[in-house]
């Protein structure tokens, strides 16, 4: 089911016209997720430094309200009210509704574990085979386009038939073939490219958000 609102797309643009050469793939990133969605599917996401902390930022937008209510649905509410209690009350008029998305960087203990046991730069391609299903998407962060774990990850999720999508600058990197859709912003400075990739960011869980959560 194609999209019907790029608003914030539009707007994203508007602000940073030289990332109109990244619209395509960023549209198709969109659409790839919400399909994804809409399949029962998951997100998983994952970088390193700067774009750790970014894959938890989008996580933080995916899994609950970023500017729109996302009001629990009234089958859900029915299965709290059969409890007693407060609680179950508060919880039908607090919860949200949210994507299944995934900060891979969010577990110490897992990422410890692994690189201790076994080999650190596999770290992220672990969490990909035990939590990775057929028609998941897998979103790597990489602002050199060569991440060695990420691209571990990457080979890990292709393999096992999840949507690669990558997010980089504009070097020629070891990511790009792994990627089924790769968004390459105009810079090749770190900070340049963490800059652009915010507002990109933001943009997707935007008009995500927009057009799966518009009618609750």
């Amino acid at each position: 089911m194609p999209v019907k609102n790029f608003h914030y797309i539009d707007l994203l643009i508007d602000r940073y016209p030289t990332l109109s050469i990244c619209r395509s793939e960023i549209v198709t990133a969109i659409e790839t997720i919400i399909e994804t969605h809409r399949r029962g599917g998951k997100i998983l996401i994952c970088g390193n430094g700067g774009s750790a902390a970014d894959a938890e930022h989008i996580v933080g937008e995916l899994a609950k309200s970023f500017v729109l209510p996302r009001i629990i649905p009234d089958t859900d509410k029915e299965k709290l009210s059969r409890l007693t209690g407060n609680l179950p009350e508060l919880l039908s008029a607090k919860l949200q509704c949210g994507l299944r998305a995934f900060a891979l960087s969010g577990s110490s203990p897992l990422a410890t574990a692994i690189a201790n046991d076994g080999d650190a730069m596999l770290v992220y391609a672990q969490m990909t085979y035990v939590y990775g299903q057929p028609g998941d998407v897998f979103l790597g962060i990489s602002t050199s386009g060569s991440s060695k774990n990420i691209v571990a990850a990457l080979t890990v999720a292709k393999a096992f038939s999840l949507h690669t999508i990558g997010l980089t600058g504009s070097r020629l990197g070891s990511m790009d073939p792994l990627c089924e859709t790769l968004i390459k912003v105009p810079a090749i400075e770190t900070f340049k490219i963490q800059e652009y990739h915010l507002p990109i960011y933001h943009a997707i869980c935007l008009t995500i958000e927009s057009e799966v959560f518009q009618e609750l």
